[in-house]
């Protein structure tokens, strides 16, 4: 129960502290990402961990994961060598409250975790993704224009002068009759 009691306590802080951070993402209860870096502004050495409270937490480690689609660009060496150093932390801080330290440990040391995280490879692959899909959107855009008839196109004119502009005054209402 004082398990329970503590995730309770835990998760009340966490979404004090990280209220209206776009990086902290709450998944469940017991479940939570949180995103190292601006990916969305084009940072390539950005990632995302996952942090899951098993039921006896924080007596027992909680589960650390890297397997989000976002950090597919990431090399499985990296990624292996950031859980490593994250559940150094977690033995460090067993028997506390620790999603709130592991998340700012990973902010701090994102530098040290990314150095040989080789950037050209992110580059080409959001280059190729830009490249290739201005083409698709490109070919259904091409709809239809709609056809007037003659007399649709006469009406049209005799109600617009010259420049294809309707008259002024044309949706006033008439107040005083």
């Amino acid at each position: 129960m004082a398990a329970n009691e503590d995730q309770e306590m835990e998760l009340e802080a966490l979404r004090s502290i990280y209220e209206g951070d776009t990086c902290f993402r709450e998944l469940s209860p017991v479940s939570f990402q949180y995103r190292v870096g601006q990916g969305e502004s084009g940072d390539p050495k950005a990632f995302l961990i996952e942090v899951s409270w098993p039921e006896t937490y924080p007596q027992t480690a909680p589960l650390i994961s890297m397997d989000a689609f976002f950090n597919n660009t990431i090399s499985s060496t990296i990624k292996q060598s950031i859980l490593d150093k994250l559940k150094v932390e977690v033995e460090a801080n067993l028997g506390t409250a620790m999603t709130y330290t592991l998340f700012e440990y990973a902010k701090d040391n994102k530098e040290v975790f990314m150095e040989n995280q080789p950037v050209n490879t992110v580059t080409s692959v959001s280059n190729s993704i830009a490249i290739g899909t201005p083409d698709v959107p490109a070919s259904k855009k091409k709809d239809k224009k709609e056809q007037l008839s003659k007399t649709q196109k006469r009406k049209l004119a005799d109600k617009t002068d010259n420049k294809g502009e309707l008259p002024r005054g044309w949706n006033w209402v008439d107040v005083i009759k």
